[in-house]
């Protein structure tokens, strides 16, 4: 499969996260494996103040943030600063 410059995410600042918008119809599942990395990234965040790589889609396409994560619920993540984020429009994350 050959990538396109819509699968290339774009690198944001975690500030500009609550301007998208993440309205409109999505189809993606959020799975176990998911929430489990989350937790464990939270963990990472809480006790060690580690940052982690978050791959997510809003309206217009694929973004990236890398961040700390303070807490995680059963439809949102907060992150450093208290900005919250859909875990439906994760797709990736990654320790730093």
């Amino acid at each position: 499969m050959q990538e396109t410059i819509n699968d290339i995410p774009v690198l944001i600042e975690k500030e500009s996260i609550p301007n998208l918008k993440f309205n409109g119809p999505f189809s993606g599942k959020t799975d176990e494996k998911l929430h489990s990395k989350l937790k464990e990234a939270t963990t990472l965040g809480n006790l060690h103040r580690g940052k982690c790589s978050i791959v997510f889609q809003d309206n217009e396409g694929l973004k990236k943030v890398e961040t700390t994560i303070w807490a995680t619920g059963a439809k949102y993540i907060c992150l450093k600063g208290g900005v919250w984020l859909p875990i439906a429009r994760i797709k990736e994350v990654k320790f730093l």
